[in-house]
């Protein structure tokens, strides 16, 4: 499969959008398109109703469903960049009070936890909910509370004039809006493995992340999944229940240190799970343009090949703050955003902040810019953990406006 054909999937699954997947050259695939007269057309097509796009993207699906639209005002109140759980719960409860909202993404919906098959212990779920369910649930939300969702498109860039002046944030697409309080809550995104293949063969039988569709297109195959976080375990249980069978490849010398305790117990019961402690990958062999075998070795030296059909290299990510320095905004040595008391140091404020306050709760180095979930320094990498901070900041954003003598 080429690497835009799995991000159009990709793109479906995560946005929890129903669909049927046909490979092609499949007989399945060649009758569909005979009885639609598009035998010659140029792939991926994807039928829609009565609406049938050939040579399909994530772009063109987007423009055709009514995304990728200009912002609609020049100024909100708030705006949140980026559309995890944390950002979308901001946004939920910035919009239900009343305040003029902007999300800004330039993926999809849900953050990480929009990999997530199922995430089981979410408060107020009890049979467990898809991450991708979720964020879709929670964006619909904010919209019906008017909270404006532009996404495939990030914030590039801001410019501040003074600290009690509105933030100019600059988008992908140059469209240029203010706001009078900024969330920072980007995430994060997968940390990259140096091994030998593996650049050669993303997309075509190694991936970074692993979800339902992958699992389902899995079935009988074997497979190899690298990681030990919550994310990995639900990973390799997703294609182990999908008939796949799994080698499941930890760095570490047992589980505990990072999976929740439910998730290696069902692990362990499971026939198809091949689980190796201390070993890693070494090598990515291709047939072709697509992987064949995965060649890995434990802490002894001993080193093993074996052939596999895919490599989803679930190793968990790094903050998506790259960004931080040029808009003046610090983080610790790991990259992570210090907020709050954090930003104290032996109890002096750092010298580039202008306010006789103290920075609020969540608030950053940049006044009126404040920061949530995964790329906040001590969080706690948990989806409930970043609803709470996001719904934290949509109060917090009232205390910013008065100082500011905007008028609700």
């Amino acid at each position: 499969m080429d690497a835009e054909d799995y991000r159009l999937r990709d793109f479906l699954t995560r946005t929890a959008q129903p669909y049927e997947w046909r490979e092609a050259g499949s007989p399945e695939a060649e009758q569909f398109l005979e009885q639609l007269g598009l035998r010659d057309a140029t792939l991926p097509v994807l039928v829609d109703g009565d609406d049938v796009y050939m040579e399909a993207s994530v772009e063109k699906i987007a423009v055709a469903w009514g995304g990728l639209q200009p912002p609609k005002r020049t100024h909100y109140d708030f705006v949140v960049i980026g559309a995890g759980p944390a950002g979308l719960a901001a946004a939920v409860y910035a919009a239900s009070d009343g305040l003029s909202t902007m999300v800004a993404d330039r993926d999809v919906p849900g953050g990480q936890a929009s990999y997530t098959a199922m995430i089981e212990n979410f408060f107020g779920f009890p049979d467990g909910i898809g991450g991708a369910e979720l964020a879709r649930l929670a964006g619909r939300q904010a919209e019906r509370f008017g909270a404006e969702l532009v996404l495939l498109r990030g914030v590039k860039g801001s410019r501040m004039k003074d600290h009690d002046q509105p933030v100019e944030l600059i988008l992908d697409d140059g469209s240029e809006v203010t706001a009078s309080v900024v969330l920072a809550a980007p995430g994060m995104e997968w940390r990259r493995l140096d091994v030998e293949g593996i650049d050669e063969l993303l997309g075509h039988g190694v991936y970074y992340g692993a979800g339902r569709s992958e699992a389902a297109q899995c079935a009988g195959q074997g497979v190899v999944i690298v990681g030990a976080g919550n994310s990995a375990g639900q990973a390799v249980l997703n294609f182990g229940n999908a008939t796949a069978r799994v080698t499941m490849l930890v760095r570490g010398d047992r589980l505990e240190k990072s999976m929740s305790k439910y998730l290696i117990d069902r692990i362990r019961e499971h026939p198809l799970i091949d689980v190796h402690l201390e070993t890693q990958l070494t090598a990515v062999h291709p047939n072709g343009d697509s992987v064949a075998a995965a060649t890995f070795a434990d802490s002894s030296g001993k080193s093993e090949t074996r052939a596999v059909d895919g490599v989803f290299l679930c190793i968990g990510g790094r903050p998506h703050t790259d960004w931080c320095s040029r808009e003046h905004v610090l983080t610790d040595r790991a990259g992570y955003i210090l907020t709050g008391q954090d930003l104290l140091r032996d109890g002096k404020l750092p010298d580039c902040w202008p306010l006789d306050r103290d920075p609020l709760p969540l608030e950053t180095s940049r006044v009126g810019v404040f920061a949530a979930g995964d790329v906040r320094h001590g969080s706690t990498k948990r989806v409930a953990a970043a609803v709470g901070e996001g719904s934290m900041v949509a109060s917090l954003v009232f205390s910013r406006l008065a100082e500011l003598g905007v008028a609700l």
